[in-house]
């Protein structure tokens, strides 16, 4: 209830009507005039000019048609509507020249790409072999390779040398015990293929003509990244490049150590993992071996040492001095 000379409070949203206004618009439009005074519960009535004064009783309001109504509220948002679609034309006619000279221009060329899924990866890499003309590089940790997965490099590895590309490949050390990897090797072996071999190298990388380079963006290598910025595809040529300079050419003999105390060269390499605090998985993946090869030359330096725990094994290692006879 509102008191004698109370002014009604009247919270409205952002529409031109409220539920009491709109009620009481449909109730003059019916009956074809308002009392004024039941108008004052609803001022959006006469702040929308739904209601005029009735000229021959000033005790009651009539309403404005609907269709009148409309109209003029209308007006102004279709007259905006106009204005922005003119506005619309004149920026396309401004940059109309502008986008004449892009169109002429090589598309860009994405700096990095993100490449998810197997399926994406490999058709980068057939993308860059095929664009690929002078020079190859690739970095290839592990030991042996499946067959199929040899199958796939020897066709695609056949393609780019028929173009008369060169080759220059670094794999682990351990692969030189792996036959198929072996004979995969002898089959590529031509005068502009190379094949050396680390005891540790970098993850997998492969750099076509240095200008484009593919690396493993996740452990799983289900993620890779293609890079075209020049200054990132040739720094990693460098890294290439002093791994080659340090790697054993595949018909070598690899330069170990003579065997110390009953341990090998490869032993020694594990011995030094150990002791920096790797586990069997991580010393297995940087030598490219499996973990149960892993295990058991672990096994062989603890017999060795005499070890009979693996804490004891990190102590006798260092006190032994094995590490140090293999420089």
């Amino acid at each position: 209830m509102l008191t004698t000379g109370a002014k009604p409070t009247h919270p409205h949203p952002a529409v031109p009507l409220c539920g009491e206004g709109s009620r009481l618009y449909a109730s003059a439009l019916s009956s074809g005039r308002l009392a004024r005074d039941e108008a004052e519960n609803a001022p959006c009535l006469l702040e929308s000019a739904l209601l005029h004064p009735d000229p021959d009783d000033a005790n009651w309001l009539r309403p404005v048609s609907p269709s009148a109504a409309l109209a003029q509220r209308l007006h102004p948002i279709e007259q905006e509507i106009r204005d922005r679609r003119n506005l619309a034309v004149q920026l396309a006619d401004l940059f109309e020249p502008f986008m004449a000279i892009t169109a002429r221009e090589e598309p860009a060329t994405h700096a990095i790409t993100v490449l998810e899924g197997e399926a994406r990866i490999n058709a980068a890499i057939e993308r860059a072999t095929a664009e690929c003309r002078t020079e190859v590089l690739t970095v290839q940790p592990g030991g042996g390779r499946s067959e199929k997965t040899l199958n796939v490099a020897l066709k695609r590895g056949q393609t780019i040398l028929d173009r008369g590309v060169s080759m220059r490949t670094i794999y682990q050390h351990t692969m030189r015990h792996s036959q198929g990897t072996l004979a995969y090797a002898a089959r590529m072996a031509q005068d502009n293929v190379e094949i050396r071999t680390l005891e540790e190298v970098i993850d997998r990388m492969m750099i076509f003509d240095r200008a484009v380079a593919l690396i493993p963006a996740r452990a799983d290598r289900d993620v890779a990244l293609e890079l075209r910025h020049p200054a990132l595809v040739e720094y990693l040529a460098k890294v290439f490049e002093q791994q080659w300079q340090s790697a054993t050419p595949l018909l070598d003999e690899v330069p170990y150590p003579p065997p110390t105390d009953g341990i090998t060269g490869v032993q020694r390499s594990i011995a030094k993992l150990l002791i920096e605090g790797h586990v069997d998985e991580a010393i297995a993946r940087r030598l490219g071996m499996n973990v149960r090869t892993c295990r058991a030359h672990i096994a062989k330096i603890a017999a060795a040492l005499g070890s009979g725990s693996r804490a004891q094994l990190g102590y006798l290692i260092a006190q032994s001095g094995i590490l140090d006879k293999g420089h």
